[in-house]
């Protein structure tokens, strides 16, 4: 599925420092066009969706695990200083209380999980056998403006104002911890910037909320009711809660700067006032159309 829009590029496109280059990172070419001259390479490409990765495991193992290869390689040959892996929370699978540590064990319950785990441990294996200055960070939820409106906060929003149905899955009581993008991203810089190389560390902001909450929470902010929640089947292998410790990033001196309900009404007002944005996805790309009505069944 094509998510990629240069909308989101348009404030710093002017910028002297800034270069796009169209690639796929599965691509030698592509990838050695893009990294040449660079001192640090920072990997944010990849198949994110759970719920696709349900239906086509396939891509998601060629992007995240052999796209990691690819991006490995070309930073070994040209030797970079610091290669910045960007994982996520999700690789741990389901935690029923407590928080996971970096060194907890990896267990995966989806294909999409599966394969970011498995794109990381390629990453440090580099690190191990030839040096390559890997770091790696796994994430909890991410959301805020631009965020591709198959995610739960931005598909949800949109519905709503389009007055659409919600898809809730299973009782919603599912527990995930919302990080928001600039608390993300700076988070990222400073691992880049101060972390020991070799290490992980879990980025988190300590916003556990049901899903339930957080749809009855855009709800509100949008003044509709609740009958607009749809309950769907549960997708397979649904963690039940996320939850990470981060104690280590936060000894380098991160700590979020968005609280959940401050952060949920800057996004949820973004989608408000950016209505061009969402509806050129929504409506004219065919390959999200397409994918909404098969998962949720709605249109």
């Amino acid at each position: 599925m094509n998510r990629i829009t240069l909308e989101n590029l348009r404030d710093i496109e002017n910028d002297p420092r800034y270069t796009f280059i169209k690639g796929d990172i599965r691509s030698p070419e592509d990838v050695a066009k893009a990294m040449k001259g660079c001192d640090s390479v920072v990997n944010f490409a990849a198949e994110t969706h759970v719920d696709r990765s349900i239906h086509e495991g396939g891509v998601f193992v060629d992007t995240d695990v052999h796209g990691v290869f690819v991006l490995c390689e070309e930073a070994r040959r040209q030797n970079v200083s610091r290669f910045l892996h960007i994982s996520t929370d999700e690789v741990y699978g389901s935690i029923a209380e407590g928080h996971f540590k970096e060194t907890d064990r990896l267990n995966p319950s989806s294909p999409y999980s599966a394969s970011k785990a498995g794109g990381e441990l390629l990453a440090r294996s580099y690190f191990v056998t030839y040096g390559l200055p890997v770091l790696v960070t796994r994430s909890s939820n991410n959301y805020g403006p631009y965020q591709y409106p198959e995610k739960l906060i931005p598909l949800f929003t949109t519905n709503l104002i389009e007055n659409k149905p919600v898809p809730v899955y299973g009782d919603g009581r599912q527990v995930r911890d919302w990080l928001y993008v600039e608390d993300q991203c700076e988070a990222l810089d400073l691992v880049l910037q101060k972390g020991t190389v070799g290490e992980i560390y879990n980025v988190g902001a300590g916003n556990e909320e049901f899903n339930l909450d957080v749809t009855k929470g855009i709800l509100k902010l949008l003044g509709k009711r609740e009958e607009l929640i749809t309950y769907v089947k549960d997708r397979p292998g649904h963690d039940r809660r996320y939850a990470v410790d981060t104690a280590k990033i936060r000894a380098l001196g991160w700590k979020p700067r968005h609280d959940f309900a401050a952060g949920l009404k800057k996004t949820v007002d973004w989608y408000v006032q950016h209505e061009d944005w969402w509806r050129a996805i929504k409506q004219k790309q065919a390959d999200y159309k397409a994918w909404i009505e098969k998962q949720y069944g709605t249109k």
